[in-house]
């Protein structure tokens, strides 16, 4: 035993019995052979956050692959790998009081684990066992000296791993040489099938034989194959794509433009839609998602009555309000269903999408269409509301954009749409070609659609401003509440308390866990310096970005020491947090 482990366990056995708040001088650095823990932080009473405690072991010592660890990307995968198996390792220990956090079914970049030049290092919780409020000395003294370092050499020590083959079903014994080798291998096909959807011209990509379903309503795994109908591309979609590693992918392409996805009840056009939600992340061996690829800024948009809207240029959809408000710049603090789609879809494009994902059952349906009986019923110079139905080709002919659509109760946007998609018992058809003739369109009309500021000469809607929101730019306290307190905090996935102010998050709907709300907190912290009264929100976002790109999460709180569990969001939840912020001040 080193003097120095010898010290901490000596130190814990005195506490033994003492108040809680003694346990403050156990702070410090200790060598447990090839390991070192840190004891960063250590909590105020057995009723505080737990404790913060790091492991790190140096490569020379752990021998991990050099050729697995030593991209970005690959340390992101290699660490997801970690993590995970991590986990395992605690349970083989039946330790609980040592907490790792517990990933959801995407590979992302987390603080968790982090893999640097230097070495590979863990950043645990540990709640220190107390009786009441007096120290459990002995018990810590276990944890910290006997399983802690235990820990950390059966996840670093690559020496310590089985190099058994993958199993039936892919399973191998956790950690593995096979398991990482083949956690990486996987990461690298998928961002690569990613950089490849681009030059074919897609926005989306669903593998032959992907599990769509989920379990349940309120679980992110996947229904098991037995339940599920694995999909099939129709045939006029299909690609195959040939990667880098040998590897080919064969399965349905969704190209540019405006797809709409229709079907009964029940029969999986939601299905589709929340897979290509997620599909802006990769997935782990599985998951039954793993070739769902998504345009990296793909963005859900949504109804979402009461939520404030800060300076939002709304008038492409919604202008010459009765009341006379500058819809150029509109603000209120309880948006109404058509206004708050409007200002969502807005703000997605600002915050760089370029594909957006709409289910039409949670629109709202007078911003989606205008049927003919109420075109006829109601002058268009009476309508404010000029419907996405009208807007939606020029957003891509005038921006970039594409838009995928799940309508199941209205053939509104056949006339506007490139590609129809049926769903028949989660099984997809192509039937763009009946869609056009029931409406009467061919793909010559849908060439020669209107631009914004012309509409169609037989429409009756007024010509409608075009896509021209001049940048927002918040003021240099944009971001800096009154509070004294810690400003931006998580709490849990669905909220983020901001000073004295709450975020409400529960829309955004490609925002995973409460890992990732607490990234996108920090992301708050971070612009509050940024914002200087000059640089546009869309500047701001762009420097997180590269400031993330250079420097990874722990750039952004600063490289604490133990930064907290958090998962890296999109610029666009950072966006959409910051975007219902009600404090939100911008420069006139």
């Amino acid at each position: 035993m080193s003097s120095r482990q010898s010290n901490l366990a000596s130190t814990l056995h005195t506490l033994d019995g003492r108040s809680y708040g003694n346990l403050k001088q156990i702070r410090g650095r200790y060598t447990f052979g090839p390991v070192t823990v840190f004891i960063d932080r250590v909590q105020a009473d057995p009723f505080a956050s737990p404790s913060k405690v790091r492991v790190r072991v140096d490569r020379a010592d752990a021998k991990v692959p050099l050729e697995l660890t030593t991209e970005r990307a690959d340390r992101i995968a290699a660490a997801d790998y970690l993590l995970r198996a991590g986990n395992e390792v605690l349970a083989k220990l039946d330790q609980r009081a040592l907490i790792l956090g517990r990933p959801g079914q995407e590979i992302l970049e987390r603080t968790n684990i982090l893999i640097d030049d230097a070495g590979l290092e863990a950043r645990l919780l540990v709640n220190l066992p107390a009786r009441g409020r007096r120290i459990l000395g002995h018990q810590a003294a276990d944890i910290l000296t006997r399983d802690l370092p235990e820990f950390a050499e059966r996840l670093f020590l690559f020496d310590r791993w089985s190099d058994a083959p993958a199993g039936r079903g892919g399973n191998t014994p956790a950690p593995s040489a096979h398991g990482l080798a083949d956690h990486v291998q996987l990461h690298r096909d998928q961002l690569e099938l990613r950089s490849r959807l681009g030059e074919a011209g897609l926005i989306g990509f669903i593998g032959n034989g992907a599990i769509l379903p989920r379990k349940s309503g309120d679980s992110d795994l996947p229904m098991t194959s037995s339940d599920a109908v694995a999909f099939t591309s129709p045939p006029e979609l299909e690609h195959t794509v040939g990667l880098s590693s040998g590897h080919s992918v064969t399965g349905m392409g969704i190209p540019r433009g405006v797809t709409v996805i229709v079907g009964g009840g029940y029969h999986g056009k939601s299905t589709i839609l929340r897979a290509l939600e997620r599909g802006v992340y990769p997935h782990i061996a599985g998951d039954g998602r793993e070739w769902v690829i998504s345009d990296p800024t793909a963005t859900s948009i949504r109804a979402e009555d009461g939520r404030a809207v800060t300076g939002d240029d709304i008038s492409a959809f919604i202008n010459n309000l009765p009341s006379g408000t500058d819809t150029r710049s509109f603000s209120t603090t309880n948006a109404s269903g058509s206004t708050s789609q409007a200002a969502n879809l807005v703000e997605a494009i600002e915050a760089g999408a370029r594909t957006l994902l709409i289910d039409e059952d949670t629109s709202a349906t007078n911003f989606m269409i205008r049927d003919e009986r109420m075109r006829a019923l109601i002058p268009a110079e009476r309508e404010p509301i000029t419907p996405f139905v009208d807007r939606v080709r020029p957003l891509l002919t005038e921006q970039g954009v594409s838009t995928v659509l799940v309508a199941g109760g209205s053939s509104a946007f056949f006339e506007v749409a490139d590609h129809v998609i049926a769903l028949d018992a989660y099984v997809p058809s192509e039937v763009t070609n009946q869609a056009h003739e029931l409406v009467g369109v061919t793909a010559s009309d849908l060439e020669t659609a209107p631009t914004a500021s012309a509409p169609d000469s037989g429409s009756d809607s007024p010509a409608a401003p075009a896509f021209t929101a001049a940048p927002r730019v918040p003021t240099a306290k944009a971001l800096r509440p009154s509070s004294k307190t810690k400003t931006a905090r998580a709490k849990g996935s669905d909220r983020i308390q901001f000073g004295r102010e709450f975020i409400d998050l529960i829309a955004i709907a490609q925002l995973i866990d409460t890992q990732q709300a607490a990234g996108v907190a920090e992301a708050l912290e971070y612009l509050a310096e940024i914002f200087d009264g000059r640089t546009s929100l869309t500047e701001a976002l762009a420097e997180v970005e590269d400031m993330l790109d250079a420097e990874g999460l722990d750039g952004i709180t600063g490289h604490r020491d133990h930064p907290g569990h958090l998962t890296r969001p999109r610029r666009q939840e950072i966006a959409a947090a910051l975007n219902r912020y009600r404090g939100l001040n911008l420069e006139r």
